[in-house]
């Protein structure tokens, strides 16, 4: 794999990693002001995102396990951390709406 696709596939995590992980902070900002079916609407909208950014890294992953070679670019790291970061806030998002659904 060329460092151009990596390139291309590691501003493709970002990107969808970051949608989830705003998709899940507007979650919790529902469940706070009470609106637990949007919260609910914003949790499966930033799953949408993760099948995306899944997506992208099955490809990197398949593409190693195949005997693909390349550099480790830093932005593929940097990508995948906003990935595990968007992961993280999306499973405390819902816990938050669990938590103001409790409180209600």
């Amino acid at each position: 794999m060329d460092k151009e696709k990596l390139y291309q596939i590691s501003f493709q995590l970002i990107l969808h990693s970051g949608n989830a992980r705003s998709l899940a902070m507007e979650s919790i900002q529902k469940a706070k002001a009470g609106k637990f079916e949007a919260a609910e609407a914003k949790i499966r909208e930033a799953e949408e995102e993760f099948v995306l950014a899944h997506r992208h890294q099955t490809e990197l992953i398949q593409g190693e396990a195949s005997g693909a070679q390349f550099d480790l670019p830093i932005i593929l790291v940097h990508a995948q951390d906003h990935l595990m970061n968007a992961l993280t806030i999306k499973d405390m998002a819902q816990e938050f709406i669990d938590l103001y659904k409790k409180l209600d």
